[in-house]
């Protein structure tokens, strides 16, 4: 029998969204208040990003698929995302504060940077993975807009301090890549997978 829908371990409201927009009934599946879910996100000295982002999601979707059997609920395919900005060797993660945040916009001003979100799905004994590469250009940011940018409150909790889909993307020259990929759900790769684990997508 197919499954009816998939557990979704991510508290992003865009993965959910994006996954409403494959036409994909799922269900949260979200850490505990005991779990210590930032521990996963660690960095390793040396790892390049996209291995960093790949072992990550790997790494939350065990947990996931752990906290499923402690739980006892219903078996369903499980779906794990995660997103990683990169300048370089260098992981832009999610800013500590305003002058964290207005730091890495700086840094992204003018010029090209990768964006990294690996996907994975757990579906009976079976684990897949797949990695979206996208590259975006930044025009030259000026500092007013960097200051009104922050002020908004949007780069808090993103990777990258930034959002695509946000006003910022009126100052992307381009991107070479997977836009669903760079808001933190790949939709072509995520549809693969899910059909690998029985789930159809729409239409």
């Amino acid at each position: 029998m197919k499954p009816a829908f998939v557990y979704l371990a991510s508290q992003s409201p865009r993965r959910a969204q994006l996954l409403d927009q494959l036409g994909v009934a799922h269900r949260p599946l979200l850490p505990a208040p005991d779990e210590d879910a930032e521990a996963l996100e660690a960095e390793r000295d040396g790892e390049a990003p996209a291995d960093y982002v790949q072992r990550v999601t790997l790494a939350k979707l065990d947990a996931a698929v752990a906290r499923l059997h402690a739980r006892a609920l219903p078996p369903a395919p499980v779906l794990c995302a995660d997103t990683t900005v990169a300048l370089g060797m260098r992981i832009l993660g999610k800013p500590r504060d305003a002058a964290d945040a207005a730091a890495t916009l700086r840094a992204l001003s003018g010029g090209e940077h990768h964006v990294y979100t690996a996907v994975a799905v757990a579906h009976g004994a079976r684990r897949e993975l797949a990695l979206s590469d996208s590259v975006v250009r930044f025009a030259v940011l000026p500092e007013l807009a960097i200051e009104r940018y922050v002020a908004s409150g949007e780069p808090f909790g993103k990777a990258g301090s930034y959002a695509i889909q946000g006003p910022i993307s009126a100052w992307i020259e381009r991107i070479d890549g997977s836009y669903t990929g760079i808001m933190g759900l790949p939709l072509f790769e995520t549809r693969v997978l899910l059909a690998q684990a029985g789930i159809a997508a729409a239409p």
